[in-house]
């Protein structure tokens, strides 16, 4: 998520004409998690109702779905434009929370030590003698908050980092094992792609593995997530950044495990105690120039808002077009908007829009 497209000052909703579309019936359909009534659920039906009837007036044809999720129950599974339940859609960003999960599975697994091991540590000499030295002061929690000091900016293209002069190559590890520091690791938030993808490149190496492939063994098969794709280059490297195409109902289950603690069922896949990190680390240095989030860390946003009359404290994931994944810990609460906005003036306004209504409408 960029400076440049995280836009309040939009029209949130605009209806494309006057019609009454009338009470929109709740289509809950779900097979795999048990469901609940609105009501059951804290919500207020009506403006529920409004909402869902909302999305259908807008004029805009890329909202996907609308998951929630309370007290491991649907509650809304809801689906526009031709969009289904089976359909796989790019959450692009949002990929980057999935990453931070994925390296607290591989810190369980002792495939890795802890977020203060330094990235140069985590490559091997021989299969990469040329990896910049300066990498030992760069520690994985740097990566996590975006504060690395690579020479890396994803609204900068002339920053030598930016993902611009790497992603169309079939082998991008020599590349970024080698950006050299800007600035001092731990001093500047900078957002850039190259931060995950060093995480991702550490797990792959540690686990001998593409990342794909450690997500869907290690995450996605035991969430019972089946359909997804994830951009896997020539050399088989993830790109841990984005580009991870899940459907709505599966991004929601993600955001059931920083709600559960790191467990699913009976397994615990990820350490209660690197959830804990998730939710707390904080880096209020993103607050400098984008007023709207409080803090960022281990690629979550985290924000406090009153709604209702009531304060809220949530993180989420956030990725290009509108994509969001939000979790109210407190509440046992997960929303998830998939959305194919991408470079829309109104793509996170909207998605925002949505999720303060949904707020407003929980008692």
């Amino acid at each position: 998520m960029k400076k440049i497209i995280l836009l309040f000052g939009v029209l949130y909703f605009s209806c494309s004409n006057n019609q009454d579309v009338g009470s929109y019936q709740l289509n809950q359909q779900n097979l795999e998690l048990p469901t609940t009534s609105l009501e059951e659920a804290g919500f207020k039906k009506d403006s529920i109702e409004n909402i869902i009837n909302l999305i259908h007036e807008t004029p805009h044809k890329d909202l996907r779905g609308l998951v929630v999720i309370k007290d491991g129950h649907i509650v809304i599974e809801e689906y526009f434009n031709t969009f289904w339940r089976n359909s796989i859609n790019d959450i692009r960003s949002a990929g980057k929370s999935v990453t931070a999960l994925l390296l607290g599975i591989a810190i369980k697994e002792g495939l890795i030590k802890n977020i203060d091991q330094n990235v140069y540590s985590l490559f091997s000499k021989i299969k990469n003698p040329s990896i910049n030295e300066e990498y030992k002061k760069i520690k994985l929690k740097h990566l996590l908050d975006m504060s690395s000091g690579l020479d890396a900016d994803s609204d900068d293209p002339s920053s030598i980092g930016q993902a611009g002069n790497w992603i169309a190559k079939d082998d991008w590890k020599e590349y970024l094992l080698n950006v050299p520091l800007k600035s001092d690791p731990g001093e500047t938030f900078v957002y850039a792609d190259i931060n995950p993808l060093l995480i991702g490149l550490a797990i792959e190496e540690a686990s001998g593995m593409s990342l794909k492939d450690y997500a869907q063994e290690k995450l996605f098969a035991p969430l019972g997530i089946s359909q997804f794709y994830w951009y896997t280059n020539a050399a088989n490297q993830t790109g841990a950044a984005g580009n991870l195409y899940i459907t709505a109902l599966d991004f929601a289950k993600i955001g059931m495990i920083i709600i559960n603690e790191g467990k699913w069922e009976s397994q615990q896949i990820i350490e209660p105690s690197y959830i804990n990190l998730i939710i707390s680390s904080e880096n209020s240095a993103i607050a400098d120039s984008w007023p709207w989030v409080d803090s960022y860390g281990m690629f979550w946003y985290k924000k406090a808002g009153v709604f209702n009359g009531k304060k809220r404290n949530y993180i989420y994931g956030s990725g290009l077009g509108g994509n969001h994944l939000i979790v109210l810990t407190k509440e046992k609460l997960v929303i998830a908007i998939t959305s194919s906005a991408y470079g829309q003036p109104y793509q996170h306004g909207r998605s925002y829009a949505i999720m303060e209504k949904i707020f407003n409408a929980y008692e």
